[in-house]
């Protein structure tokens, strides 16, 4: 299980000309969150959506949650199997796989010496590598360029060496940030196909993206942001009843007019 509690991210922006005019103020910069107190949990078994516009905070908040960003704010909890929190900040990285969709790899090895020197860096054994390598290459059909270098794989079989790069430590929680991302359908298909086998074996799965159809039939909670805030945080299911909507793309809009309704009648 994976949760944030009050997690925040406090950038500071450029002010330009035409704001510092609007606002008759000398000032060059200001400070804003990109994250802005958000609590949510993810369990074991679980398909967790995150979706949002460009610059809801996204991918600042899954940076965070994966130990990749330091929060200004708040905490990331990750527990074991009992339920006990792990502390220790190793332990708490080898606990999580995190995928985006600009990962960048090393091109000159092929997807098994990647998978190799990874092996080593989290510790496990030639034997351990070697028969862990295999399963991956066979689970995300990777026989055919497995031995040829990165540099020369087309982009769905790249980002599958992407997530080929997440498994090879079996990790117990899955953070992925637009993994299909200008990927073609076979291949999009083929990542969403392995996140349900990962959810069936009871893996953490927080899955962030642009693609409203994607999450209302993979996930099974979704949680929506919104200018650094969570608007919400419930079923698809749940969240259409709520809105009256047939899908999840209405289903943003109309929070986002509500949301601004309520923020307007607060100002008045």
């Amino acid at each position: 299980m994976i949760k944030s509690e009050g997690l925040s991210k406090i950038f500071v922006k450029k002010i330009s000309e035409e704001e510092k005019k609007k606002e008759k103020k000398k000032r060059t910069s200001r400070e804003f969150y990109a994250v802005n107190h958000v609590d949510l949990q993810a369990n074991s078994g679980e398909i967790l959506g995150i979706l949002g516009p460009n610059g809801a905070g996204k991918t600042t908040l899954l940076r965070m949650m994966g130990n990749l960003m330091q929060p200004t704010e708040g905490n990331v909890i990750i527990t074991d199997q009992d339920g006990t929190a792990v502390l220790d900040m190793v332990e708490r990285k080898k606990r999580v796989g995190y995928l985006s969709g600009n990962t960048k790899l090393y091109h000159r090895f092929s997807v098994r010496e990647m998978l190799f020197m990874l092996g080593e860096i989290y510790g496990l054994t030639k034997e351990e590598t070697s028969n862990r390598a295999e399963e991956i290459i066979r689970i995300l059909s990777m026989e055919e360029f497995a031995d040829n270098r990165i540099e020369v794989l087309s982009t769905g079989q790249t980002q599958r060496a992407n997530i080929a790069r997440c498994l090879i430590h079996e990790p117990e929680i899955y953070i992925f940030d637009e993994p299909t991302l200008g990927l073609d359908i076979i291949s999009s298909d083929a990542i969403l196909q392995f996140m349900k086998q990962e959810k069936e074996r009871g893996k953490t799965i927080l899955y962030s993206t642009h693609y409203m159809e994607e999450a209302q039939y993979l996930c099974d909670r979704i949680v929506m942001l919104y200018e650094g805030s969570v608007i919400a945080d419930d079923t698809p299911k749940h969240l259409m009843e709520q809105t009256g909507t047939d899908n999840l793309r209405d289903t943003f809009h109309v929070l986002v007019a509500s949301k601004t309704k309520e923020e307007e009648a607060a100002h008045e």
